[in-house]
């Protein structure tokens, strides 16, 4: 495709001028990001693809390495939606140096327009350090799914003492120059809360109405992950049965000698 017809993707800057809530899902490969691409905004390759395509118990085993083989994936499979990819655990909270040493090279070797990464107040100098060094930043607050131990496991948080601090978090994280933060698995007046209080686009996930975006993991939004759906997964196509089905009947026509059939070999007489 020449320059001149390429289609023009979304930037951080492009998203925070849209006048419509930022769309976003979760995408991990080429053929699923391709199929996403015209009805999103934003799409995240979240290290939720340790639990969702590699079958883990929780995020925190996922690479650099796989977050930037599936991000060169959903990178090639678009051209409309930004691309963000998470930086995974343990490659970043270490120092500031070290977040943009991963940060760099997912972007470089993968062509996303940016970066997310977990924590509120204490990852603000890191934040900071990243932005004023070219780096895009998604922040994430609320449930951080990489402190998923430190949480006591995946709850809805922001009651009590602690909406404070959350509060605190999303105000460190857009002060520190991050252009959008997930807020996840939070109680919703909070949530409607920081949206108020920050300029930087706020994207919920089992949140509040009043984020500035959505974003759902992709397969829960189709009904193809069924080993944990949380309580604010909306289903809106159930892929899964129909996959499901696909397969048994795939299998009967094998078994039963069906398939391949006439139309589907080369050299063998179609019947008439």
């Amino acid at each position: 495709m020449s320059k001149h017809g390429a289609t023009k993707r979304h930037t951080p800057r492009s998203l925070a001028a849209l006048e419509t809530p930022v769309v976003a899902l979760t995408a991990y490969t080429a053929p699923m990001a391709k199929l996403m691409d015209p009805h999103c905004d934003l799409l995240l390759v979240g290290d939720s693809l340790g639990m969702v395509v590699y079958g883990m118990d929780s995020t925190l085993a996922v690479t650099t390495d796989m977050m930037i083989a599936h991000g060169q994936a959903v990178v090639r499979g678009s051209q409309r939606a930004c691309v963000a990819i998470d930086l995974p655990f343990g490659s970043y909270q270490e120092s500031p140096e070290q977040a943009f040493r991963t940060s760099a090279d997912i972007m470089a070797r993968t062509g996303a327009g940016c970066v997310k990464l977990e924590g509120g107040v204490e990852m603000a100098e890191t934040i900071r350090f990243l932005t004023q060094r070219g780096i895009p930043v998604i922040g994430h607050i609320g449930l951080k799914p990489q402190a998923v131990h430190t949480h006591g496991g995946f709850r809805t948080v922001g009651r009590g003492d602690e909406a404070d601090q959350i509060m605190q978090d999303a105000k460190a994280v857009s002060d520190a120059g991050a252009f959008a933060m997930v807020i996840e698995s939070t109680m919703e007046p909070l949530a409607r809360a920081i949206t108020e209080a920050v300029p930087a686009i706020t994207i919920g996930i089992g949140a509040s109405p009043a984020c500035g975006g959505q974003v759902l993991v992709g397969e829960d939004m189709l009904g193809l992950f069924s080993d944990f759906t949380p309580r604010f997964v909306k289903r809106f196509g159930n892929l899964g049965a129909e996959v499901d089905k696909a397969v048994a009947d795939y299998a009967a026509a094998v078994r039963s000698r069906e398939f391949p059939g006439p139309d589907q070999c080369v050299g063998l007489a179609k019947k008439s």
